[in-house]
């Protein structure tokens, strides 16, 4: 809570316990000093040979302790993690380091030539360090990741690495489907064959409007780095008008430089450099021309911020109206991931409240700088920027989702997860060892799940409020995606060990039912269905949630809201599926007309042709109904109209700003 990775110094005594038997109780945790981070790698190619598969690469936190007398603490070392216990001074320690008969891992090294005796005094930002000659090479044959130097900030070959990114991907495993299986899902593979080849998101980038206002090789810049770094908002950022494309382009870029400078843990050389960045961010990144900032981040995110100054060219060439919205939302994002730097976050948040206000600052924000970015484009009506509270529910949907998805636990609030864990410990869900942890592990996913679900209300109020078609869509498309997400995390125990993903092919589907207010509400009542299906299933079974009487409350309520426009698309649907069976029976009843022919020869070859070829045909446009009905727009047409309009009827009509 304030700063002190109380998180962390709680870790250091259970494992003093484990690994040397100290007992729990003679160490007191406030009386640890927290010295700094380090970030770290070598192979272990001196123990098992240059092609030595093992190896280390990882952040440790420094930690230290004095203690009056040897005498006042009982070590009883395990014997399957260490062999001997010594007392050492200073100088016998540097002797033992000169005997070559004699083991020590790199990192040891570094922390006590550096720290316990050299002259440097760390801090709590973080360090870089290469190995020594020696622990380099391993299977992959590592180089210098540092430039070979301790402490080095520069990172060879990093800068628009794809392989190296921030966040949870690439780091932790990744819950997926076999390809076998997504594939047995059809109409998902109709979906992604639709939009991959036949009706893909259209890009509005290149347009005379934004042509003539900016640097074209500046804009291929923002929009190659955008591909770069967005998982997922790429696509539906290009679809936006051209009225408004660049400037959310830019909104977005600039809040992921920042986010890229709060989640370096490493880069700074303590908390308050950190904070005095982010505080600045605003007057320097968006003011100086020249601004970048080098060697912070990981892959793509540190390119972005190394050639800054083409972002700040398109930015510069936005409308003021735009560029105060960008400025204003980016001030007070720092503002609170400052507030957050600080905290020791190892045991999560403290409570809910700390956990919305979180939520807030890196989403909420969001929405509502997009809300404002909306208004001032003139497609969407001047109130819509006042709608604070339902632009705000919409960015913690979203986020709160990712947490859970991610495995993002440092964010999950103690009030919650600590009803559920018997050790008082986040790491009690990681590895269940009895049926009791397992049950405990999917209440505490329940009720963060059932949490999320219940800001799908205001988000659903908040699409209400929009006309621009387009503007929906991106508004939308996220939406539907966590709810999809949320029904693969309830009730799963993959939370703990990575991240959750939704099938490709049912993204592609989502993508392109998202049209209009039919098509969402049919998807959110479809998956609120299915979560409270699994909650009542599993209350059945026997398995007592403690939140389940909020889940179905939750889901009930989403169904009630959706209901009627979902029955319109489901409605429409049946009809589809009712042509489709009527023509079949019509063949069927044919072939059979057919048999009963005096000419029996050719009418049972004529029937069983004809039988063949309805069979055929039911199978067929079974197969294809889905995707080609999206293709040629058959589906929505013959439903009554929808309020949203594209951008160019808006503009055409003369009633932007209406």
């Amino acid at each position: 809570r304030d700063g002190s990775v109380g998180g962390v110094k709680n870790a250091a005594v259970r494992k003093l316990e484990q690994e040397l038997g100290i007992p729990i109780g003679q160490l007191k945790v406030e009386e640890f000093k927290f010295l700094t981070r380090l970030h770290y790698w070598a192979a272990d190619t001196v123990t098992h040979g240059k092609k030595s598969p093992w190896g280390e690469h990882e952040i440790d936190y420094v930690l230290f302790i004095t203690v009056s007398s040897k005498d006042k603490l009982t070590i009883t070392p395990h014997p399957e993690e260490v062999d001997d216990v010594k007392w050492v001074t200073q100088s016998q320690l540097l002797e033992m380091f000169d005997d070559k008969n004699l083991l020590f891992s790199p990192w040891f090294r570094i922390i006590t030539k550096r720290w316990v005796i050299g002259s440097n005094g760390g801090g709590g930002g973080g360090h870089r360090f290469d190995p020594p000659a020696e622990h380099m090479g391993g299977g992959g044959d590592a180089g210098p990741m540092f430039d070979g130097e301790e402490g080095a900030k520069e990172t060879n070959g990093a800068v628009g690495d794809s392989s190296k990114k921030q966040g949870a991907y690439g780091k932790v495993k990744t819950h997926k489907e076999s390809k076998l299986k997504q594939l047995l899902h059809v109409d998902e593979v109709c979906s992604a064959i639709t939009l991959l080849y036949l009706r893909p998101l259209k890009s509005n980038l290149v347009s005379e409007h934004i042509e003539k206002i900016f640097d074209p090789s500046d804009l291929a810049f923002c929009d190659d780095i955008l591909c770069k770094v967005s998982r997922s908002f790429a696509a539906v950022i290009r679809q936006l008008p051209s009225q408004m494309l660049v400037d959310v382009l830019i909104f977005y870029l600039v809040l992921r430089a920042l986010d890229t400078i709060e989640d370096d843990m490493t880069y700074f050389p303590s908390n308050e450099e950190k904070v005095k960045i982010l505080l600045s961010f605003h007057k320097t990144a968006l003011v100086d021309p020249q601004w970048k900032m080098m060697g912070c981040g990981e892959g793509d995110e540190r390119r972005l911020l190394e050639e800054f100054p083409k972002c700040h060219s398109v930015y510069a060439a936005l409308p003021e109206a735009s560029r105060r919205v960008i400025s204003d939302i980016t001030l007070r994002m720092a503002t609170g991931m400052a507030e957050f730097v600080d905290k020791d976050l190892g045991q999560g948040t403290l409570d809910v409240g700390q956990y919305n206000r979180y939520c807030h600052f890196v989403a909420g924000l969001v929405g509502e700088g997009l809300s404002r970015l909306f208004s001032v484009s003139g497609l969407e009506r001047p109130s819509l920027a006042g709608e604070l509270h339902l632009s705000d529910q919409m960015g913690l949907f979203l986020q709160k989702t990712n947490i859970i998805r991610d495995d993002g636990r440092a964010f999950w609030p103690q009030s919650v997860w600590k009803k559920h864990s018997s050790n008082g410990d986040l790491g009690y869900f990681a590895n269940p060892t009895t049926e009791e942890a397992r049950a405990a592990g999917l209440n505490c996913v329940n009720e963060l799940v059932t949490d999320a679900l219940e800001l799908v209300p205001d988000c659903l109020s908040y699409l209400s409020k929009l006309r621009c078609a387009e503007v929906f869509r991106f508004c939308a498309i996220p939406q539907v995606m966590a709810i999809a997400t949320l029904d693969k995390c309830y009730h799963n125990e993959d939370v703990f060990t990575g991240v959750v993903k939704i099938r490709k092919g049912m993204s592609c589907q989502l993508i392109n039912d998202t049209v209009d207010v039919v098509g969402v509400h049919g998807i959110f009542k479809r998956f609120a269905s299915s979560i409270l299906c699994k909650a009542e299933k599993s209350q059945k079974g026997g398995y007592k949630d403690s939140s389940y009487d909020r889940t179905v409350k939750a889901c009930q309520t989403i169904i009630e809201l959706t209901e009627i426009e979902a029955n319109r698309a489901k409605n429409h649907a049946s009809l589809v599926n009712g042509s489709i069976l009527v023509a079949s029976c019509a063949a069927a009843a044919a072939s059979c007309l057919a048999y009963k022919s005096p000419n029996s020869s050719t009418s049972n070859h004529l029937a069983i042709k004809t039988t063949a070829a309805t069979v055929a045909s039911f199978g067929i446009l079974s197969f294809f109904k889905t995707g080609f009905m999206r293709y040629v727009g058959i589906g929505r047409s013959t439903l009554p109209s929808s309020s949203l309009m594209p951008a160019a009827k808006l503009c055409k009509d003369g009633t932007r700003d209406e």
